[in-house]
């Protein structure tokens, strides 16, 4: 019984993050900030920063694939193999198929990577504020329950998250896409500036700008006490970035929270559930499952911020069962694992554009070219609710034009040694509207090899998103017309939902409980001291990339429940 008792206290601290990635580093950073012993549990492995980045520096020619995938892995990953930054450099941050299966109901790409740090070593790093617009959507537009919260309630924990992350971008006045804390921009190449003069002379409400992203290109002082540096301009960003010039968990929310010397990490820990105390009336802890030996471990807390990812968050709180709460945890509404979204991603173009042969451009840019939403913004205006962003960049391809042609000498070393024309490359990232049938929900019969009931995704595409992806190709081929754009191609991928990596939902936030699962402050409606702050979390899901929405609302979170703990309401 004494011994029961000193493992308990051993294993107790004043909070538990669920998970390392962006919003769990967040968490973390803020909890441990804020004075709160804190134990950050994460599924995968450790990943130390810049040590175990072990092809940050490889030359292609090192490769012994040539930098590609061999067909063996493809086959035995068929998922996994579908995302864009999975290649022989960065296979080792990937989450194969194999060690965590589900059931696809409908077909789910579920995109995961678990290790200390998540998919922040991983995400594209492209960072817009929501506007005024999209909070309002759901109460204007009758999809969805209102958002319980405003842009003015978010837009001061943005700036504070966006300063210390580092953005840069440019202030653009725009009304639908806020600016911010900014660090100097990126700039647009010509091909993107001709495309940009021309929408501004042919269009009133189509706004060209150079994508926000969090890079350094001017660290300051709170960067650089953290060991970050100034963007290279390599787009190695995928394996790991020894300068720490990219936002990332392991190059700046963990270090700041191991600097307070209340930082614990405890990898290759399964949780299994949040634990249920009635005789409390909140939750007491954590259940785990040590993923080398199989063992169960319990952790306890006064406060437990869920940041699993949004489908394993999900997972969580619908196998955190009790008499209470015989379907998860909190789920009195019945909408846990419900209303889940994701971004469309399926339209796509490509043009050609004579001239400009005597430009070319700097480096390997991290960012793109931006078009924030112009559909339905102030009024609904078409067929369609909501409606999408436009990424696009122009690149100069064809390099060495004599490649695979026999020749030696001067002319044909020339002829290798110059680009090609240019091209442009355009793609939708459009909003889905959140449904009740587009679900996740636990196997009653199929469980993982940790005893964990397997997740089933039953999510898909509905006409308003057919609807969409027909509005964007015409509206895009006018645009490039009328800047003499050529051979203008356009493309429907049909990719399965999730490859977006954008999903959102399940654990909606509301103002009531019989329709949602947290509050404004991201609480857990029936069990207050349990905050879900990553995509589980989202109403609705925006246009914008999610991520900085993610940090904003996590260091909000946090800072509410330390107060909470202070007045001894958790």
């Amino acid at each position: 019984m004494n011994f029961n008792i000193d493992a308990q206290k051993q294993n107790t601290y004043d909070a538990i993050v669920i998970g390392s990635g962006i919003s769990g580093g967040w968490a973390a950073k803020e909890l441990c900030e804020k004075g709160l012993r804190t134990l950050v549990l994460e599924r995968g492995r450790n990943v130390t920063h810049i040590t175990d980045y072990p092809t940050a520096m490889t030359n292609p020619w090192e490769f012994k694939h040539h930098n590609r995938l061999p067909p063996s892995f493809r086959e035995q990953n068929p998922i996994v193999s579908k995302c864009y930054a999975l290649d022989e450099a960065t296979q080792q941050f990937f989450t194969k198929d194999s060690e965590q299966p589900y059931i696809q109901e409908k077909p789910f790409d579920w995109i995961r990577a678990y290790q200390v740090g998540g998919k922040s070593l991983l995400w594209a790093r492209q960072v817009q504020r929501w506007s005024k617009f999209d909070f309002e959507g759901p109460a204007r537009d009758g999809f969805a329950v209102p958002w319980p919260v405003t842009y003015d309630d978010l837009a001061p924990w943005y700036s504070y998250v966006e300063r210390f992350a580092g953005i840069s971008g440019n202030k653009d006045g725009l009304e639908g896409l806020p600016d911010g804390e900014f660090l100097p921009p990126w700039e647009l190449n010509c091909v993107e500036k001709h495309l940009q003069k021309s929408l501004k002379s042919h269009y009133t409400d189509r706004h060209l700008i150079i994508g926000r992203c969090a890079h350094l290109t001017k660290p300051q002082p709170w960067h650089t006490a953290l060991g970050r540096a100034q963007c290279q301009a390599r787009h190695l960003c995928y394996r790991g970035c020894p300068f720490g010039a990219y936002f990332s968990s392991q190059s700046a929310t963990l270090p700041a929270a191991q600097k307070t010397g209340k930082l614990t990490i405890r990898p290759h820990s399964v949780v299994h559930s949040i634990i249920y105390d009635p005789k409390l009336g909140k939750a007491s802890g954590v259940r785990t499952v040590d993923a080398n030996t199989n063992e169960t471990i319990e952790y306890y807390a006064k406060v437990i911020f869920l940041n699993a990812s949004c489908l394993a968050s999900n997972q969580i709180l619908l196998n955190s069962t009790s008499s209470r709460f015989p379907t998860g945890l909190g789920n009195d509404s019945g909408v846990l694992g419900r209303y889940v979204a994701f971004h469309n991603y399926r339209g796509i173009a490509y043009a050609d554009i004579d001239g400009f042969e005597d430009q070319y451009y700097f480096g390997r840019r991290p960012t793109s070219g931006f078009m924030p939403r112009y559909q339905n913004v102030h009024k609904q205006e078409t067929d369609f609710l909501r409606g999408y962003l436009v990424a696009l960049s122009a690149s100069r391809g064809g390099w060495g034009h004599a490649a695979g042609q026999e020749g030696f000498g001067a002319d044909w070393k020339e002829t290798n040694s110059k680009p090609g024309p240019w091209h442009l490359y355009v793609q939708i990232q459009a909003e889905t509207i959140p449904k009740f049938e587009n679900h996740l929900r636990l196997s009653p019969e199929q469980k993982d090899k940790y005893g964990i009931p397997q997740l089933i995704t039953s999510i898909g595409y509905d006409d308003n998103d057919l609807k969409i992806i027909k509005h964007f190709h015409t509206s895009v081929a006018e645009m490039l017309d009328k800047a003499n754009f050529k051979n203008i191609n356009l493309v429907d991928d049909k990719r399965n939902p999730g490859l977006d990596i954008h999903e959102m939902g399940g654990c909606r936030m509301g103002s009531d409980p019989k329709t949602s699962m947290v509050n404004k402050w991201n609480q857990i409606h029936h069990c207050k001291n349990v905050f879900v702050t990553d995509g589980a979390a989202m109403t609705s899901i925006g246009t914008q990339n999610p991520s900085l929405t993610f940090m904003a609302f996590t260091a909000r979170a946090a800072n509410f429940a330390v107060q909470e703990l202070k007045k001894k309401n958790l």
